[in-house]
């Protein structure tokens, strides 16, 4: 179990998937990093007699320029430094992988199985930090097995000592209890072998709980003067209170100050760039006027070599302020004549195409009652479709006055200047002949429909003869349904009641079989049973 892990979670444990390949912070690129890994390598290998368990003789070159076998017997030695009971099995390149990802090596990732079937080259240095780092591990497993992170463990508050003896029990009296031979007398024996390990336990336990009673009576005493030292200060409680009180009036105070010079400076420093601001602009101001009085001086020699005077300048000025001021009262009277006349043209084009789709559904209308065209059903020769008459879409523009890169139409326009007569949009009068030739057709649809509706009337009180008639011969399908469903429902009764039977009599008949069978086995055997006694009369 690993430092600081939960007990119901193995050291093994499957390391959680990561989502971006991990970068090495190791600096394995670099020889001297590289020469320093290989020598701690090499001396952990060396004490822990590589050469005799593995039966491989180590080299200057086997961590400098390994082979294929080097990095194989190195890897296996390690790996059971970590893990002694395990087993190789399989090819190096299958098993390195799954005993990396088990091991939560941080860049197992990083190791593929076409670099493990050929260990060297520009990747060794990728290998050897992997080794480094099994070193590294096998160095710390070491060191805890026997006791060394015991410290940190009680820092962060797993006392490890009750495992360790109750281990180093089971191992004990588990080698003597197989050295014990198995015959009569090895229980008694067993029990006189394992009884000192027993006593071993009970006093390695002993001296635990006499440390635990210590340090609890430390904690008690502890405690006491902590309490002492707790109920001092409730004796000075209303003096502390108030202290705090102060001690937090003065801390606000102390918050205030610091936002208030903060503000303080920062407006400083607002206004040093303000300063510096204005500072500018008074620079390029005095420019400007520099400039200005530098043309002033222009100017003046210019008027006074055309010979104008002051009164004649001063009397242009006021003409060509009065003829501005002129110009602005036109152009704002211009600019709200020409809103009133889109205004009034937006009502006419509305209204425009309000008429549009008002002819568009007539003509719909009469192509639906038949009096559109004048060959129709109802038309009877006359000519009812309205056509509206308006112009083309042109660029015309003498309706009002057009603002610079805007174009208008003129189809609201009859002639230049003047709007549409009713006699100009449509081709029929309608309030004339189309009217009352509508009117009297109108007359006469409604005589046809009311012959009509008499027609239907009579062929109305038929149906209800005939639907009555129905309905008499329906009673009676219902009333021989009635006696269908009643005997089908007695033929399904009857039908249940043979089948029954039936049943019962074929159970009855297949256990007559069934005995019958019986029977005839034991009258078989009756026989065979009387011809055997039979013979052995006949041997006697």
């Amino acid at each position: 179990m690993g430092l600081g892990q939960s007990a119901s979670q193995s050291f093994f444990a499957t390391a959680p998937p990561q989502s971006s390949m991990p970068v090495d912070p190791r600096k394995l690129k670099d020889p001297n990093f590289r020469t320093q890994m290989c020598n701690e390598i090499m001396e952990f290998l060396t004490q822990k007699n590589f050469e005799m368990e593995m039966k491989h003789t180590l080299t200057h070159k086997t961590l400098t320029s390994p082979t294929q076998k080097d990095f194989v017997m190195v890897f296996q030695f390690l790996y059971h430094c970590i893990d002694p009971g395990y087993r190789f099995q399989k090819s190096i390149d299958a098993e390195v992988p799954p005993l990396l990802k088990q091991l939560r090596y941080p860049f197992e990732r990083n190791i593929s199985k076409s670099q493990l079937a050929a260990v060297g080259g520009n990747n060794w240095a990728t290998f050897l930090g992997m080794l480094h780092w099994m070193m590294q591990l096998a160095k710390m497993m070491s060191a805890y097995a026997v006791g060394q992170y015991d410290h940190a463990c009680l820092e962060a508050g797993f006392d490890v000592r009750p495992d360790r003896v109750t281990y180093k029990f089971i191992v004990e009296a588990y080698q003597t209890w197989m050295s014990v031979p198995d015959d009569e007398e090895g229980d008694d024996e067993a029990q006189s072998m394992l009884q000192p390990h027993l006593d071993g336990l009970a006093q390695a336990f002993a001296e635990i709980n006499a440390q635990n009673v210590e340090q609890l009576e430390a904690q008690e005493e502890v405690g006491r003067e902590l309490q002492m030292q707790i109920e001092d200060l409730n004796k000075n409680a209303p003096r502390l209170t108030k202290l705090d009180e102060q001690i937090q009036i003065l801390e606000e105070d102390r918050i205030k100050f610091e936002n208030y010079n903060n503000s303080m400076d920062a407006k400083v420093e607002k206004y040093e760039h303000r300063a510096v601001v204005l500072a500018e602009e008074i620079r390029k101001m005095e420019l400007e006027l520099q400039q200005a009085e530098e043309e002033k001086r222009a100017l003046q020699e210019q008027v006074d070599a055309q010979g104008i005077t002051i009164q004649d300048i001063d009397r242009m000025n006021a003409d060509r302020k009065r003829l501005q001021t002129d110009k602005e009262t036109t152009s704002a009277r211009l600019e709200d004549r020409r809103e009133a006349t889109m205004v009034k043209e937006s009502e006419a084009g509305q209204k425009l195409q309000e008429l549009e789709e008002s002819v568009s559904n007539y003509n719909s209308l009469g192509y639906q009652i038949g009096i559109i065209p004048s060959s129709g059903t109802h038309a009877g020769g006359q000519k009812y479709e309205l056509v509206l008459t308006v112009n083309p879409e042109t660029d015309f523009t003498s309706s009002r006055m057009i603002r610079p890169n805007e174009q208008e139409s003129d189809r609201l326009l009859g002639e230049s200047g003047n709007g549409y007569q009713a006699h100009q949009l449509v081709n029929l009068d309608l309030r004339g002949s189309v009217k009352s030739n509508i009117v009297g057709l109108r007359k006469e649809i409604s005589e046809r429909r009311n012959a009509a509706y008499e027609k239907d009337m009579a062929n109305v009180e038929l149906l209800d003869k005939i639907k009555e008639a129905i309905d008499d011969k329906q009673a009676e399908v219902e009333a021989l349904g009635h006696r269908v469903r009643a005997a089908e429902q007695e033929f399904d009764e009857t039908k249940e009641t043979t089948s029954a039977q039936k049943m019962q009599s074929d159970a009855q008949i297949e256990k007559m079989e069934k005995e019958l069978q019986r029977m005839r086995a034991n009258l078989t055997e009756s026989v065979q049973l009387m011809e055997a006694r039979e013979v052995n009369a006949n041997i006697e």
